[in-house]
């Protein structure tokens, strides 16, 4: 049953289920747009492995949210130039969430693009796309993949085309042959079983072998490394 919680500013919904299906993706929806919002916590309800948890139209309303319930992805909708996502994203971290994080945005540049995949966001998806690529972006980051606008990768690759990459403070550094498969397949948006299938090894090495990647690149999470490939 629907709880009316009075936040900060204009209340949210924090919805309480009896009965929790372990297998479902929990949603925070973190938008501060209310027709939209109330839309898109409807589209999103109708999926069967998807259980919105909490709506809400400010961070401190959706921290609040977080403290309460366990979620597993925060989608938000805001202006991505303004740097909103970012500052959000660092907010719940501090807070100890550590669920992913969707950021939908109307357009997107290179600065704040980096930024929330440096922080961590497990994708960036332009509200141009149909309705059925967000419940397809949602389930993709739910496995652990990573999902980035084609045309986001393009603007990232075009502006870093004609700059010079480096892995590492040395000079040269080249990859193996199956880390820069590995590496692909994360490109590819692939998770790690399927990128183990696709190579014929074991899902254990394939974590192995990104963690090398991370070491190699200097970089802690899969955003950080897709944003810094994107760049090679």
């Amino acid at each position: 049953m629907p709880i009316l919680v009075m936040g900060f500013g204009a209340p949210y919904r924090l919805i309480m289920n009896d009965k929790t299906n372990k297998n479902q993706i929990r949603l925070v929806l973190l938008i501060n747009h209310g027709l939209f919002r109330t839309s898109l916590a409807r589209l999103l309800a109708a999926e069967t492995d998807f259980e919105v948890v909490g709506e809400c139209g400010t961070s401190a309303e959706a921290i609040e949210i977080l403290n309460a319930s366990p979620i597993d992805i925060i989608l938000l909708d805001f202006d991505l130039s303004a740097g909103q996502p970012a500052n959000f994203i660092s907010a719940a971290q501090a807070a100890g969430f550590q669920g992913r994080f969707l950021v939908v945005a109307e357009t997107a540049d290179v600065e704040s693009s980096t930024a929330v995949l440096d922080l961590g966001a497990s994708g960036i998806f332009l509200k141009s796309e149909a309705a059925e690529r967000l419940v397809q972006a949602i389930r993709h980051i739910a496995t652990g993949a990573i999902w980035v606008d084609e045309r986001v990768i393009r603007l990232l690759a075009d502006q870093y085309l004609n700059q010079r990459f480096r892995w590492s403070e040395r000079k040269s550094l080249l990859l193996k042959e199956q880390e820069q498969k590995v590496l692909t397949g994360i490109l590819d948006g692939l998770t790690n079983k399927k990128i183990g299938s696709r190579l014929g090894i074991s899902e254990s090495y394939v974590k192995s072998i990104i963690q090398r990647l991370f070491t190699i690149a200097g970089v802690r999470n899969r955003s950080q490394l897709v944003r810094l490939a994107i760049k090679h």
